[in-house]
């Protein structure tokens, strides 16, 4: 071991040890930034990149069961991804595909596909559809992966939802008008019946949410985190942790 993994290790018990356990986030949404650039900088292609990044998501999850977090949602694949050139688009998708099975086939979280299904090669929905219905009695954590996913595109799709199931009981447009609260629109998204993020976290430096989960972030701390995805530590995410039970939560009182 080198001497500086030695320091972090160090480091980070210490920063764990100080967690006050009654003010760890439940739901986490992640943003996993910075693959492409990282790869840049390491010498590596933009694939090895990705995979680097795949690689990491199951050191997250564990870290998140060791501090009681509940809940995590991960942007693997945004709706604009999707408009990539093929060369970079389809070993992305076999990276994604392949980093679903394996957080499937560990027995260990419950995964649940967030985004629009419809958008994706037909291989990618199976492999989505097989993991949800391999997990689906799983008491771990709770891990959405967001793959072909829009913020504004969830939105869209929970208020069609919402019009096709009032129009199936013969509701007038004047009379839903009448009663449409939040609730009615929030039982219609990707993430129903779930809590909403207490934390979004974004790697690479971007201090910016690029439309993950517009609708459930409204109450939401966010945390940017200059590290690349795939060069994240326990210790960065113990920092982020330590960040968010420092912040006083006010939802706007």
């Amino acid at each position: 071991m080198r001497l500086r993994d030695l320091v972090y290790g160090l480091y980070a018990h210490r920063v764990e040890s100080h967690l006050d356990q009654r003010q760890v986030p439940k739901h986490i949404g992640v943003i996993l930034d910075g693959n492409r650039r990282w790869a840049r900088a390491a010498g590596s292609t933009t694939e090895q990149g990705h995979q680097a990044g795949a690689d990491k998501i199951a050191e997250l999850l564990g870290w998140c069961e060791e501090t009681g977090v509940e809940v995590v949602t991960l942007w693997l694949l945004s709706t604009d991804n999707l408009n990539r050139p093929a060369v970079e688009l389809n070993p992305l998708l076999g990276i994604i595909e392949g980093a679903v099975t394996d957080l499937a086939s560990t027995g260990r979280w419950r995964v649940h596909h967030v985004g629009q299904l419809d958008l994706l090669p037909a291989r990618m929905q199976g492999v989505l559809k097989e993991a949800e219905q391999a997990t689906d009695g799983v008491n771990g954590l709770l891990v959405n992966v967001a793959v072909g996913y829009g913020g504004r595109q969830e939105i869209a799709d929970a208020v069609r939802s919402l019009l096709l199931e009032h129009a199936g009981r013969g509701t007038s447009i004047e009379d839903l008008a009448e009663i449409l609260d939040v609730e009615h629109i929030a039982e219609h998204l990707y993430t129903r019946g779930q809590p909403d993020p207490d934390l979004i976290l974004r790697t690479s430096g971007e201090q910016r949410l690029s439309g993950f989960m517009l609708w459930q972030s409204a109450h939401s701390e966010y945390y940017f985190c200059e590290v690349f995805w795939p060069a994240f530590r326990k210790v960065d995410f113990l920092r982020a942790l330590r960040d968010y039970a420092a912040r006083h939560r006010r939802y706007g009182n």
